[in-house]
């Protein structure tokens, strides 16, 4: 029989993917021995770099330091003494250890502590933690341990507005006179001497009520509360499947704003307490409000301030209200063409009573420090500058007139983003590094801001811990040298810092490369990226890697695995930035490309034609992106609890970058508009509890790819909330870019059950 173009097509197929699959068994990738290595150099890797501090804090005296850090034979607490220069064994573990034991009547492990939110109590003389449900104090002087109250549990909702502010309770004046509270809507007032109730305002009613967040002036004479309009609440429902405690299954739900919701309005009200009068602010300074924050009284109770957020985070305002007659002034007003990022750069602090404020703003490209005069509104001066960006303010001396802050680096020559930590003056003179090592600093200061402890590392260096004074930087001791020759001796090699030109041409992007133990640079290796691309902060490790290994373990089975941020991150200039604006779907993708492409120039063994990508949450949707709008340079992604499209996500992340009011830009951005186009190989990851990132944003990308005839693969986890899958995601995924990535079939798990 003559063969048909169809039948020869279909051969040619068959020889590509076996040629693809016998490379990959003649080089050794994805086979079964490189499973068991990956899993074999999890357990190696895992505690095995010591001194190297995992926790760390302050006593409120400021008289000890104390950290936990991982030694030959566990996990040990360590106490310091900046002003002795001690450094010791914090308590007795094995005490501890057994007297923990005998109460809890379970066998505790003095090298393997299960403490939490450890911190020093009764000057010192005893240590708080918490441990087996239950919070204890530990005597450091005759070893007595004492169980105290349970732990709380939180049920919190993070993305619901709570009607807490119904039921408030009382607000006691300054002087103690007068109780403020609400009672049918309206704000009262109970003086308790005689316990004569007053009524101050008359126009509540349950669809516009008054908070019981009541804020009295310094001086008892006055008060201030918002008179609310309520939203229409937003509820999402999931059926969780197989509940712990019953067989049926149960059907749930959660307060969950989404773009375009509606918001409850808020308005300030004054009230003069002895006169029994009501002031209404004028709204027009913050009549199209996302939210009102900080209302806070001056401490003379001359005035009371608060900031304004307008909806679509272009426009932020500071206001302060006059309490003598309720007029209203802006202090300071910051504008954008494109967005306001006040979930991430924020920073006020009012100096000498509101007669400075300083301020964070990005109107020179940079997040810099301004200080402005608090009575004209004016800038005084720009405190710091340059093309850097101030990440952090950790203190602000008054009497000094001085700011200790933390910034990217500086120093052009090393990486933008390493945190290195500053002191300057009000006035921007005398800008002092406090840390200059080459490398990722993460400080943490003691109560009076004299010393500080800084814990330095890069992916390719282990930590170094140091005591450090404020002043200027120099240090006290040394306290800790991180020792990863455990991971040397098993073959592991550090990360690549790799620096490749972006999309301008001119940009830096800066990113990660790893390897595989067994690394052979006469290989070829497919190359698989790790993407998050929230335009809240950048990802790409900078610090030694100690507790983010999963990428070693991915990378043994045979592959290159990247890591990187493109354009739209933040933590760099405010144009680099700004490419996220209303375009979440771009996730800096034309940057990563070029990156990879440049690494392969320079690394001849990264293999392009084999590109897979993963990510979770925002990292979901951008992996799933990459395989829709660039299909031909990523082929496989692996996409978990995806926010694949921005209306079905919680709103303050989703509005901050994307804008109000909804428009088509939202539907340009979603995955599910373009579902059409997938043309690799996609595997959807979802939580099927799921209450950060609604399920359905997922399950509505599931029904656009079922109505295109898409070839897909999709797992949903019973009882999972917002998680990239757990173990049983990660084998599913690793087996995923095995199989297409290599063209091999992955082992059987229960082979690497009985290794």
């Amino acid at each position: 029989m003559k063969p048909t173009l169809l039948s020869t097509l279909r051969s040619f197929s068959l020889v590509c993917i076996l040629l693809v699959a016998c490379h990959a068994l003649v080089h050794g990738q994805g086979r079964l021995e490189d499973y068991q290595r990956a899993e074999k150099l999890k357990k190696q890797l895992k505690d095995n770099v010591y001194h190297a501090p995992q926790a760390m804090a302050w006593s409120a005296s400021g008289k000890w330091l104390w950290y936990a850090i991982q030694t030959p034979r566990g996990k040990e607490y360590m106490a310091v003494n900046p002003a002795k220069k001690q450094r010791l064994v914090a308590f007795d573990h094995e005490k501890l250890a057994n007297k923990l034991s005998e109460l809890t009547q379970s066998k505790i492990d003095p090298y393997n502590l299960p403490l939490a939110r450890l911190a020093y109590i009764q000057d010192d003389r005893e240590i708080e933690f918490r441990a087996e449900r239950f919070t204890w104090t530990y005597n450091l002087a005759n070893n007595s341990l004492t169980k105290k109250d349970p732990i709380p549990t939180d049920e919190r909702r993070y993305w619901a507005n709570s009607d807490d502010e119904k039921s408030a309770k009382p607000v006691f004046s300054p002087d103690s006179t007068r109780t403020a509270y609400i009672k049918n809507h309206n704000l009262y007032v109970r003086t308790e001497k005689t316990q004569e109730e007053s009524q101050l305002s008359f126009d509540g009613s349950e669809g516009e009520y008054y908070s019981g967040y009541v804020r009295w002036s310094p001086d008892s004479k006055k008060l201030v509360t918002n008179k609310i309009r309520p939203n229409e609440k937003h509820l999402i429902y999931f059926v969780r499947s197989s509940p712990d405690d019953q067989l049926q299954p149960k059907l749930e739900n959660r307060e969950y704003l989404k773009p375009g919701d509606a918001l409850p309005v808020r308005r300030p009200q004054l009230f003069w307490v002895e006169e029994k009068k009501h002031l209404s602010i004028d709204d027009a300074l913050f009549a199209q409000q996302y939210s009102l924050s900080r209302m806070e009284w001056r401490e003379d109770s001359r005035a009371f301030t608060f900031e304004y957020n307008q909806r679509g985070h272009q426009l932020y305002r500071v206001l302060e209200v006059n309490a003598a007659d309720g007029t209203i002034q802006p202090l300071i007003e910051e504008k954008s063409p494109t967005f306001i990022d006040y979930s991430g750069k924020r920073f006020r602090q009012d100096i000498a009573d509101g007669k400075e404020i300083i301020w964070a703003s990005e109107r020179d490209g940079w997040n810099h420090l301004y200080l402005y005069d608090g009575t004209s509104g004016q800038v005084k001066n720009q405190i710091t500058r340059g093309n850097w960006v101030v990440r952090n303010v950790i203190h602000v001396d008054e009497k000094k007139r001085t700011i200790l802050f933390a910034a990217g680096s500086v120093n052009p020559q090393q990486d933008p983003y390493f945190v290195q930590y500053f002191r300057i003056n009000f006035d921007g003179s005398g800008l002092t590094a406090l840390t200059t090592e080459d490398a990722n600093h993460a400080a943490t200061f003691s109560p009076d801001f004299a010393y500080f402890v800084d814990s330095y590392s890069r992916v390719d260096l282990p930590p170094v811990t140091v005591l450090r004074r404020s002043t200027d930087g120099s240090v006290v001791m040394e306290l800790e040298k991180a020792d990863a020759s455990e991971w040397t001796k098993v073959g592991w090699r550090a990360p690549e810092s790799f620096v490749a030109k972006g999309r301008d041409g001119k940009t830096d992007i800066w990113g990660i490369i790893i390897r595989p133990t067994n690394f052979d640079s006469t290989k070829r290796y497919p190359v698989i990226e790790n993407i998050y691309a929230g335009p809240h902060s950048a990802f790409a490790p900078k610090s030694f890697m100690t507790n983010n290994r999963s990428m070693f373990e991915l990378a043994e089975l045979g592959f290159i695995v990247v890591q990187l941020d493109g354009m739209g991150t933040s933590q760099r200039s405010k144009a680099f930035h700004n490419v996220c604006w209303q375009n979440l779907k771009d996730a800096g993708l034309p940057d990563r490309m070029l990156w990879m492409q440049a690494a392969a120039k320079k690394y001849p063994y990264l293999d392009l034609d084999r590109v897979g990508i993963y990510g979770t949450s925002a990292g979901g949707q951008s992996s799933t992106g990459a395989l829709l709008f660039y299909p031909d340079f990523y082929k496989v992604g692996v996409s978990s609890c995806g926010c694949h499209d921005n209306r079905m996500d919680k709103i303050w992340w989703n509005e901050q970058w994307m804008g109000y009011p909804i428009g088509p830009h939202y539907a340009d951005c979603s995955n599910v508009t373009h579902a059409a186009n997938l043309k690799g190989k996609l595997l959807l990851i979802l939580g099927e509890v799921d209450d950060n990132v609604d399920p359905a944003s997922t399950m509505q990308l599931v029904n656009a790819l079922v109505k295109a005839d898409k070839d897909f693969d999709f797992l949903m986890v019973p009882n999972m909330a917002h998680s990239s899958g757990g173990e049983y995601g990660e084998r599913k995924r690793r087996d995923f870019f095995v199989r297409h990535l290599m063209g091999v079939e992955p082992p059987a798990w229960t082979s690497l059950s009985q290794e």
